[in-house]
């Protein structure tokens, strides 16, 4: 019996290798989709908003139309977006915040403190914050170069503006809320003026601290000092006065509260001594009309008794009178009767 050799049969490898192959195809288009997609698109994030600039063609330069949040295509090299915030924007101008390198913070900017010469001559370094938003960037994009609408516009108008309208003031009104309050005001407005062309809106502009110099200071602390020791003493003269007063108005009250005490005191004894009166003439009269049922009842009797018959109801009483005792006959009758009903004869007797 012969043994059949065995024979290894090889497959043709060309379907896995064209499969490897489209891998690798799909792969690289994939990536330069990739590549491709970011380089083609941009991003505008909610808060911000973008205008939009051609470099070829007739219509070359910034577009009018503002694009709100979402994904843009661009194509490079032809057009490109140029982002600005939408949202509130802080200038702080403060020394503190300043030298510690805080100069750039998500939608802060920090710059040096404003330094004012008041009208007496003084210096005082003031902390500001202003607080803008941008409105149209088109007018940003244009009219700013560069578009550093903070470093071209918005600080160095801020600067001017504040140092004009706060010079205005004496130094000891910066202690004056009201007067600080109204020229900050009053730069807010004439700083809204004057960046509004650019697209720049103005909300407000706070004095949040001031300081004066060390001389000025010392100066101001020691008036201040005097001017509260003046109104110290006025307000303990004007206490002294308040407390004389409320202790006449306290003793006032006082009298005022004894009297209408007594006066209900004499009230209360004069309704005692009428309720007594009263009581005592009704007694009185309780007493007469006592006195005189009872004499009207004697009356009545004398006269029953006067009456016929009324002889032997004397004899009725004489009997209940009599009742209990020894009972002795005697005669009625002859020499010597007694007639026990005859009062007169038993008087005689007695």
């Amino acid at each position: 019996m012969t043994t059949k050799p065995k024979v290894k049969l090889k497959l043709p490898r060309r379907r896995s290798l064209i499969g490897s192959a489209g891998l690798a195809v799909v792969g690289v288009v994939l990536v330069v989709l990739g590549v491709l997609w970011f380089a083609l698109t941009v991003y505008i994030g909610p808060d911000e908003f973008a205008v939009r600039q051609v470099f070829l063609g007739p219509g070359k330069g910034v577009q009018e139309q503002v694009f709100g949040p979402g994904l843009r295509v661009v194509i490079p090299g032809y057009e490109r977006l140029y982002m600005f915030p939408r949202d509130m924007q802080v200038l702080e101008l403060n020394d503190e915040e300043y030298n510690r390198g805080e100069r750039h913070r998500e939608d802060v900017d920090v710059a040096p403190a404003i330094r004012i010469q008041t009208s007496e001559g003084y210096q005082v370094t003031v902390d500001v914050t202003v607080l803008y938003r941008i409105i149209d960037p088109y007018l940003v994009r244009t009219r700013i170069p560069g578009g550093l609408y903070m470093e071209k516009v918005v600080l160095p108008e801020a600067d001017k503006i504040l140092r004009q309208t706060l010079g205005m003031l004496d130094a000891e009104d910066f202690y004056s809320d009201v007067k600080r309050m109204e020229k900050a005001e009053k730069a807010r407005q004439q700083l809204a003026a004057q960046v509004e062309p650019y697209g720049i809106q103005v909300w407000g502009v706070m004095v949040r601290d001031y300081i004066y110099d060390s001389r000025y200071q010392q100066l101001i602390e020691d008036r201040k000092i005097q001017d509260q020791s003046v109104f110290k003493n006025q307000a303990e003269a004007v206490a002294a006065s308040r407390e004389a007063e409320k202790n006449r108005v306290l003793a006032e009250g006082a009298a005022n509260i004894e009297i209408e005490r007594e006066r209900g005191r004499a009230e209360i004894r004069k309704i005692r001594a009428d309720a007594d009166l009263y009581y005592r003439q009704k007694i009185a009269e309780g007493d007469l009309l006592v006195a005189l049922a009872e004499a009207e009842g004697t009356e009545l009797e004398n006269r029953a008794l006067q009456q016929a018959g009324a002889s032997n109801i004397v004899g009725i009483e004489m009997a209940e009178a009599l009742e209990g005792t020894e009972v002795i006959i005697v005669s009625t009758t002859g020499d010597g009767a007694v007639n026990p009903l005859d009062l007169d004869q038993l008087l005689e007797g007695w």
